[in-house]
């Protein structure tokens, strides 16, 4: 099993690419960007694709869990710092959840 920093490292890489390559679609069909956007978008996509496949789960299903709350937090840090909108308490709040549950769902000890 990988240590926790090294597991929060490739989940960290994999939620900023898999949001840097979303947010490429979106800046061209909501953003009126040029159509141009989508060739680093969809490279970060695959980057987002093989990064999680590093992710420290015997099954892939458990791994995307755990993913979807470091996401949510990745989230919220893109929502603060590339469009300039600081998360409110509920914000906070509820990634702070998400964060707990990841840890829950990937550390926690299991019997077979």
């Amino acid at each position: 099993m990988q240590l926790p920093l090294t597991t929060l490292l490739v989940y960290a890489g994999a939620a900023i690419a898999e949001i840097a390559g979303c947010f490429a679609f979106w800046a061209w069909l909501r953003n009126g960007q040029s159509i141009w956007w989508l060739a680093p978008g969809m490279a970060s996509l695959a980057l987002f694709a093989w990064l999680l496949t590093l992710a420290p789960a015997e099954q892939a299903g458990r791994a995307y869990a755990a993913y979807g709350g470091i996401y949510i937090v990745a989230s919220l840090f893109w929502l603060w710092l590339a469009e300039g909108r600081r998360p409110d308490l509920w914000d906070l709040a509820g990634g702070g959840l998400a964060f707990v549950a990841a840890a829950i769902i990937l550390f926690a000890p299991r019997s077979a």
